[in-house]
């Protein structure tokens, strides 16, 4: 008996003494995050308009080499979506000098990596080696950027093997087909409504003649910029870029900016779509800006509020709290254009899409209504100060800080501007952005059934 009450009075003193230290902390100043040092760089545009960034970094004997070409999904027409992508593609397939799959195998054989991606906005080509060998991989990329082979073999090959990918990550997996399904409904009319993969129907549609005129219209020099971070010496480095992409004979046409907008919603649009899923789904969506504008920073602290780790708000309450969600998660989508904001429950067995619907909605109403705490705010930030500073250790990440900056915003210098942007946020910016865009005239609702579910 006397050992239980000794262990009652010290969980009370525990208890005691973690409540006051709480309370401690919650009244003390909060230390502002440090930043990380600012990045070195230079930049300069060829007189055939390609941009340059040169960032040295002499820690170690290794250069990054990345070409970003500003051409996406949303620069394809409609009917001849996943070009982009396919582009990706063909671009490892051989040019004049090179044959196919010689880029990957030159890269490799010396040591190094390359790969390459495509997004709504960007297609970025990139390679991490030995920096001695800066010439060469310089001399590849102009190489193909001047006299890539786009034959027909190679084309449907490159078709049938980007359709297939589409297979594998889109259509054959459960939920595989979240994004493609919320963009389709949420978006009528700018391009981001169709996913960078394409669907079938156009990659089976695309001609030869298509594809060498994509290649022609986008694959220029005033539409690329490459970003050289590592061991190297600067003036050499621009020597080199010269002497071998600065040959690069300039663009015989302007490359065309015209992006279609979406018109502003003005009533909440809803959608019921079946697919071959476990489970329904349940996706509330409100039509955002764009990355860079003034309310994107506020955004993205609601979007870690929301979702960003088990214990942020959509995981925290309709999973663990109310046991709507069998699985909660949201995103601020914020990209060159503007987008959407949504978040997504996966049903439990036993609750109702109809009620997962209300919860969702209700977790954007408390942004909008309550607001959100100092510590929520406090913890965003230094989730953003930790991704921030994590993300900038290799050359790989600095070049991507520095392409993002000068491609996606036009303004190189917000590769380190945006940490104080971000740091200074307070809660009432989150709840005013909350006020702006989550509307109801301003939202998208899709319940997504499983086929042959039960009404």
């Amino acid at each position: 008996m006397m050992h239980t009450i000794r262990m009652s009075v010290s969980l009370r003193a525990a208890a005691c003494l973690l409540t006051s230290v709480m309370a401690l902390a919650t009244l003390a100043p909060v230390q502002a995050a440090v930043p990380p040092p600012k990045l070195d760089y230079q930049i300069t545009t060829l007189p055939n308009g390609l941009r340059v960034i040169l960032s040295e970094d002499h820690s170690t004997p290794i250069v990054h080499v990345a070409v970003w070409y500003h051409v996406g999904s949303k620069n394809e027409r409609p009917g001849r979506t996943g070009f982009a992508h396919l582009f990706e593609h063909m671009m490892f397939k051989g040019s004049k000098n090179v044959e196919p799959e010689g880029h990957i195998s030159l890269v490799s054989g010396v040591g190094g990596r390359s790969n390459a991606y495509t997004t709504e906005d960007v297609t970025v080509f990139w390679q991490t080696l030995p920096s001695q060998h800066l010439p060469m991989v310089l001399w590849l990329e102009a190489d193909r950027m001047a006299t890539l082979r786009v034959d027909e073999a190679a084309f449907r090959r490159e078709r049938e093997v980007v359709k297939e990918e589409r297979r594998l990550r889109i259509e054959n997996p459960p939920y595989g087909r979240l994004s493609e399904i919320i963009y389709g409904t949420a978006f009528t009319t700018h391009p981001y409504k169709h996913p960078t993969i394409g669907s079938m129907a156009d990659l089976e549609a695309a001609s030869i003649a298509d594809v060498r005129d994509f290649h022609s219209t986008y694959y220029v020099p005033e539409n690329a910029t490459v970003i050289i971070v590592g061991d190297f010496e600067s003036a050499e480095a621009l020597q080199l870029v010269t002497q071998y992409l600065g040959r690069v004979p300039e663009a015989t046409r302007p490359v065309p900016r015209e992006i279609p907008r979406e018109p502003p919603m003005a009533a909440e649009r809803r959608a019921v779509v079946e697919e071959a899923w476990p489970l329904p789904a349940v996706v509330v969506a409100y039509h955002i800006t764009y990355d860079g504008h003034p309310d994107s920073y506020p955004l993205h602290i609601a979007s870690k509020i929301l979702s960003d780790g088990q214990s942020a708000r959509l995981t925290r309450e309709l999973v663990y709290s109310q046991r709507i969600c069998l699985s909660a998660f949201g995103v601020g989508n914020l990209i060159e254009d503007p987008n959407l904001f949504y978040a997504v429950c996966l049903v439990q067995p036993g609750q109702s899409p109809d009620a997962a619907e209300a919860a969702l909605i209700d977790e954007f109403e408390k942004l909008k209504v309550e607001g959100v705490s100092a510590q929520e705010v406090q913890r965003a930030q230094n989730q953003f100060a930790r991704d921030y500073i994590l993300s900038r250790e290799s050359n790989e990440d600095k070049a991507m800080h520095l392409a993002h900056a000068a491609v996606i915003h036009s303004d190189v210098t917000t590769a380190d501007g945006e940490f104080d942007i971000f740091t200074s946020t307070t809660a009432a910016d989150v709840q005013r952005v909350a006020r702006t865009y989550f509307n109801e005239t301003n939202r998208v609702v899709v319940h997504i059934r499983p086929r042959g579910a039960q009404q």
